[in-house]
C-alpha cells in the first residue's frame, strides 16, 4: 500500500519533467508545446526512502463542455479524486498568472490535501515568481528545479507526513488481519512464504490515428481512463494500465496513432510514434486495430510487419464492426486478404468487435491469451529432428556449387518467440527461399499460428579441422 500524488498545475508548468524526474525514466513526453499531456499516467516514483505513485496529468484549462480541453480537464479532475496529495505545480519566472490563481481557488475547496511547489527555480531566476506563490493562499511554495533536479529534499519534507499515515495505516490492518487469522484458527506460523511471483500478461493495442484504440481500452477497463473523441490523435503517450481479467493481472497499453512516416513532420508526433514503439517492444501480445471500413491500409500492412520483426505475439482486431453491412462476406474477404499480404504470419486471429457498443469484445481477450501460450510454446529436440528428417526426404535442400547440403539436426534455442537452430557444415549456403520451407513446415507441422518464427542456420565445427590447426 502507498499513497498518491497528483501533480496538476496550468500548461507547460513542467509536471511531465517533474514526473520523469521522480520515477527515474523518461516515461512521459516532454517538450516546450503547451498542452503535450492529455491522459493521466501513473507510475511509482521514488524519493529517498519514499515509494509512492506519481500521476502525470493534463494542464489545467478552463473549459466546459465536450471540447478537448473540457475532456482533458475531466481526466485531471478524476486524477485529484483520486489522489492522497495534489501538488501543485506553478513557474516561477513566469509569476502568478490568473489561472492559477483560479485552479488555486478550486484545490482549496478541494477535500485533498495541497503542496504548492515554484518550478524553474534553478539559480534563483524564479525567487520574485515563488514569493509571489504566497498570495495562492495554500502555504509555503516549495523551491524546485524539475530540470535539474534541485529542491527534491524539500519536497521530500512535505511527502513525508503522507507516507507516515499510510504507514501506520498499514501497521494498524495488519494487527487486524493477524487477529482475524488467529481467531479463525487459520494461521499456520510453520507454513513457508510463498511470494506471488506471476508477471502480468502485457498487451499493447496499436494502430492508424481514429480506429478506435482508447475507446476499445476504455471498454475493457470498464471506465473512461483515457480520452476519446472525433478528433484524430488525441491519445499522444504510450499509457501502460494494470488490469485483471479472469484473477489474472494485465498490463494495458493505449498507444498513440501511427501515421505513415512521410506524413510525421512535427517533433511533438515524432515522440509519439517513438513512445508507440517502445510499448510494442515491452509487450507481449500486440494487438492491431483496424478500422472496418478502410481495413489493410499500406499502414496498417507497415505496423503489422513491425510486430514481427520485434518478434511479438500478434492479433488483428477489427474495429466499428457494427457499421458492416454484410459480415459474413466481409469477414471472408478480411481472410483472404490477410492471408495474402501478411505472408510472413501466417494464420493470425482475426477478432471483430464494436468497441462503442461492446459488441464482439468478449472473444477479445480469449484470442489473446491463446496466442500468448503460442508464442511460449517448446517443441522437443526428438520431435524436430524426425520432423526435419521427414522435411528433407520430402524436399531436400538445393546444391550449391555443385555440392548437396547436408542438415544435420536442429533443436529450439528459445522461446518467445519460437526460436530454432538447424546445424550443418554448411549453413551459411543454406538458400533464403529453402528457410521459408522450413518455417512454413514448422508452423503447420507443431501449430504454431499467429507468431513470428525464428530459424537460425548454425555452421558445425569440424572437429578435425580444429585437431589439424593445432598441429600446424
Amino acid at each position: 500500500m502507498s499513497f498518491k500524488v497528483a501533480i496538476v498545475g496550468r500548461p507547460n508548468v513542467g509536471k511531465s519533467t517533474l514526473f520523469n524526474r521522480l520515477v527515474g525514466k523518461k516515461l512521459a513526453l516532454v517538450d516546450d508545446t503547451p498542452g503535450v499531456t492529455r491522459d493521466r499516467r501513473e507510475g511509482e516514483a521514488h524519493l529517498g526512502d519514499l515509494d509512492f505513485i506519481v500521476i502525470d496529468t493534463a494542464g489545467l484549462e478552463e473549459a466546459t463542455g465536450d471540447s478537448l480541453e473540457a475532456r482533458m480537464r475531466r481526466q485531471t479532475d478524476a486524477a485529484i479524486a483520486d489522489a492522497d496529495v495534489c501538488l501543485l505545480l506553478m513557474d516561477a519566472r513566469a509569476g502568478v498568472t490568473p489561472l492559477d490563481k483560479r485552479f488555486a481557488q478550486i484545490l482549496r475547496k478541494s477535500p485533498t490535501p495541497v503542496i504548492l511547489a515554484a518550478n524553474k527555480c534553478e539559480g534563483g531566476a524564479g525567487e520574485a515568481g515563488r514569493m509571489e506563490a504566497y498570495e495562492l493562499g495554500l502555504g509555503a511554495p516549495i523551491p524546485l528545479s524539475a530540470e535539474h533536479g534541485e529542491g527534491l529534499s524539500a519536497l521530500y519534507q512535505s511527502l513525508q507526513p503522507f507516507a507516515d499515515a499510510v504507514t501506520d495505516a498499514e501497521r494498524e490492518q495488519a494487527v487486524e488481519d493477524a487477529l482475524e487469522r488467529e481467531g479463525e484458527g487459520g494461521f499456520d506460523p510453520d507454513a513457508p512464504y510463498e511470494p506471488d511471483l506471476e508477471a502480468p500478461l502485457r498487451i499493447a493495442v496499436v494502430g492508424r490515428p481514429n480506429v478506435g484504440k482508447s475507446t476499445l481500452v476504455n471498454l475493457l477497463l470498464g471506465e473512461d481512463r483515457m480520452m476519446t473523441g472525433p478528433e484524430a490523435g488525441i491519445t499522444r503517450d504510450s499509457i501502460g494500465i494494470e488490469w485483471m481479467w479472469r484473477g489474472r493481472r494485465v498490463k494495458l497499453w493505449d498507444t498513440a496513432g501511427m501515421r505513415r512516416r512521410a506524413r510525421v513532420v512535427e517533433k511533438l508526433e515524432k515522440l509519439s510514434v517513438a513512445d508507440t514503439l517502445r510499448a510494442i517492444r515491452f509487450a507481449e501480445v500486440v494487438a492491431v486495430t483496424l478500422d472496418a471500413s478502410i481495413p489493410f491500409e499500406r499502414q496498417d500492412l507497415h505496423i503489422a510487419d513491425l510486430v514481427e520483426q520485434e518478434g511479438r505475439a500478434m492479433i488483428i482486431v477489427v474495429n466499428k464492426w457494427d457499421v458492416v453491412e454484410d459480415p459474413q462476406a466481409k469477414l471472408r474477404e478480411l481472410k483472404e486478404e490477410l492471408e495474402r499480404l501478411l505472408p510472413q504470419v501466417r494464420g493470425l486471429p482475426i477478432v471483430t468487435l464494436s468497441a462503442l457498443t461492446g459488441r464482439g469484445t468478449d472473444k477479445l481477450m480469449p484470442a489473446i491469451e491463446k496466442v500468448h501460450t503460442l508464442w511460449n510454446a517448446r517443441v522437443s529436440t526428438a520431435k524436430l529432428n524426425r520432423w526435419l528428417e521427414d522435411a528433407i526426404s520430402r524436399h531436400p535442400p538445393p546444391a550449391v556449387k555443385g555440392r548437396a547440403i547436408n542438415l544435420k539436426y536442429m533443436s529450439q534455442v528459445k522461446s518467445r518467440p519460437p526460436t530454432f537452430a538447424v546445424f550443418s557444415s554448411r549453413a551459411e549456403e543454406v538458400p533464403t527461399a529453402y528457410r521459408r520451407y522450413l518455417v512454413n513446415g514448422l508452423r503447420e507441422a507443431f501449430d504454431l499460428p499467429a507468431v513470428p518464427i525464428r530459424l537460425f542456420m548454425r555452421a558445425r565445427k569440424n572437429p578435425f579441422a580444429e585437431k589439424k590447426k593445432r598441429n600446424n
